[in-house]
């Protein structure tokens, strides 16, 4: 590959390295997790290790040729699945909010 495309696959695999060490962090408990490494890790921030449930699909192929890639995607999605995260509804018991406001715009 050259020119726009090299620069392209090299923003493409910084941000995979940096989501590698987002993913490696919390699999290992570390105190600090390096969202903004990238925009990539910055905007899936929530949904890493955030309030949220996430699933990761794992591309694999039987063919020989891919076998260093899917080697690679498999060590991958197994530190992806150390990963745990606690979510829950988020939920406020704001009925007589809700009836105020519904009252305020009847008045409007």
């Amino acid at each position: 590959a050259t020119g726009d495309r090299l620069k392209e696959a090299n923003n493409i695999n910084r941000s995979l390295s940096a989501l590698g060490n987002v993913i490696m962090s919390l699999a290992n408990n570390n105190g600090h997790v390096p969202y903004r490494d990238s925009k990539l890790t910055f905007m899936l921030k929530d949904s890493i290790g955030g309030n949220s449930k996430t699933c990761i699909i794992a591309c694999c192929s039987p063919a020989e040729m891919c076998y260093d890639e899917t080697l690679s995607t498999l060590k991958f999605v197994r530190f992806a699945k150390l990963v745990k995260n606690v979510a829950q509804i988020n939920s406020e018991d704001s009925a007589g909010d809700l009836e105020a406001m519904r009252r305020k715009i009847v008045r409007l």
